[in-house]
């Protein structure tokens, strides 16, 4: 049996994170949340339990360290004869040259304090997954706070939108942080694409509490439908407040592939729904790529080359091609990016990041990093194939896999795994898919002791 105080730890943490890490602009929140982290961490070490990790969650945290450890050997200075024959290097070498300086020791990685500071961003998502690897949470609790934070920042959003006037920026004052995106109800995010993320993520997590509240009474059964839908309707209001392409535009897959929580395992329905749910996923993902990142209309076209996602992409590979197979370090992109920018198309407006995860990653940590994101690929296709079907998985856990797949495809054309709020999300349906398969919900009321009368 859990004591009430654990099982509180993880729910209050995710919550945590969702309100206070919404942008990298929050220095101070994000130092609380890191601190915090850091203690659930040493916990999860300490404390002890009788039910060993799954293999999955092994592998996983396996990954992790093998991630951490591809950042650490980054660090590391390395003699300038052997720095300057590697890849991308050889113009740090010739500006040493002609300031007249000795070539000093350097590290593979260009922006070592970047890349520190991107490590540190990883202590809230390994600290709720170490969190719920110790079964410091129940799943309805999880959900709850992951719609709660929705709910909160959907009316956070009313207040901006209402608030927000184009011809005096100054009187927004419910925007959170200075470099946002003015007019559109990010809610506790800096980027309105991110608080999409929230609210689409939300959606599969709703279709869980639904299929696990199915075996209570009708009365009760009915108010959870009644409250689900009345959430439901409320996710659909933010996504309108908030205007992000993305969010209308993997609302409606991930709509459908939730339908398929609640459906019955031999429905007819659930083939016809696949295929739709396939075919809303191309189509979203296409129109977002071609169309420019700010956008408010699918098929408007780039005005600059900071807009257009696919010559982003395209000088992202040309630098990523210069700097393999070591990479340029984590953290590195900005400083990287601008050298390989077409001097003709450069404006006062600079690249933050590639809007493509994969990509990114690719450039900063080289083969390797490339070799451990296939690897985390496999292990998240057998871990979501394996819920679907074992008959025994938690509703929350086929939740899971909807809405880490909704980040994962969404991480293609944008970066929302670089917020705290996101990557503490996305570590949560990562351990609902690592955990060992638990005696279903459904099924709770069966293992009831049986009560007997003496007479």
């Amino acid at each position: 049996m859990l004591s009430r105080g654990r099982v509180l730890i993880a729910p209050a943490y995710l919550f945590a994170c969702l309100i206070l890490g919404g942008s990298a602009q929050g220095i101070w929140q994000n130092m609380i949340l890191q601190l915090t982290g850091v203690a659930i961490i040493a916990w999860a070490a300490a404390a002890k339990s009788d039910e060993t990790l799954s293999s999955a969650a092994r592998q996983l945290l396996l990954l992790a360290a093998l991630a951490i450890l591809v950042v650490a050997l980054q660090m590391i200075p390395l003699p300038p004869s052997v720095w300057t024959h590697l890849g991308g290097r050889g113009a740090i070498a010739e500006g040493f040259r002609a300031l007249g300086k000795p070539l000093p020791p350097e590290p593979l990685s260009l922006t070592p304090a970047a890349g520190l500071d991107s490590l540190l961003k990883l202590i809230p998502p390994l600290a709720l997954f170490c969190a719920m690897l110790r079964r410091a949470y129940r799943p309805q609790w999880l959900a709850i706070a992951l719609i709660a934070a929705a709910i909160a920042g959907i009316g956070l959003s009313a207040l901006q939108v209402a608030s927000f006037r184009p011809d005096n920026a100054d009187q927004s004052a419910w925007y959170l942080y200075e470099d946002t995106n003015l007019g559109k109800g990010v809610g506790f995010f800096a980027n309105a694409d991110h608080m999409a993320t929230l609210l689409i993520i939300c959606i599969p997590f709703l279709a869980a509490m639904v299929a696990a509240g199915e075996r209570a009474s009708v009365q009760r059964y009915s108010a959870l439908v009644a409250v689900a839908a009345g959430l439901a309707v409320g996710i659909i209001v933010g996504l309108a407040l908030n205007g992000s392409l993305a969010g209308y535009g993997l609302a409606l897959p991930v709509m459908a592939a939730s339908a398929l929580i609640v459906l019955r395992r031999r429905s007819r329905l659930r083939l016809w729904i696949l295929g739709a749910t396939a075919a809303l996923l191309i189509g979203a993902v296409t129109a977002l790529e071609i169309t420019p990142i700010g956008s408010r209309t699918v098929g408007e076209h780039a005005t600059t080359s900071v807009q257009s996602r696919v010559e982003i992409l395209s000088t992202t590979w040309e630098a990523i091609r210069e700097f393999m197979p070591f990479g340029s370090g984590l953290g590195s992109f900005q400083s990287v990016y601008p050298l390989y920018e077409r001097t003709d198309r450069v404006t006062s407006t600079y690249v933050v990041h590639a809007h493509n995860d994969y990509a990114e990653l690719a450039l900063e940590l080289g083969v390797a990093g490339t070799i451990l994101m296939l690897l985390f690929v496999m292990w998240w296709t057998f871990a979501s194939w394996k819920v679907w079907r074992t008959a025994e998985a938690s509703p929350f856990a086929r939740a899971a896999s909807i809405a880490s797949a909704a980040i994962l495809i969404h991480s293609l054309v944008d970066f929302p795994l670089r917020t705290a709020a996101i990557s503490t999300c996305f570590a949560m349906c990562l351990a609902f898919l690592a955990r060992q398969p638990l005696t279903p919900i459904r099924a709770t009321a069966d293992l009831r002791r049986t009560r007997h009368v003496r007479i």
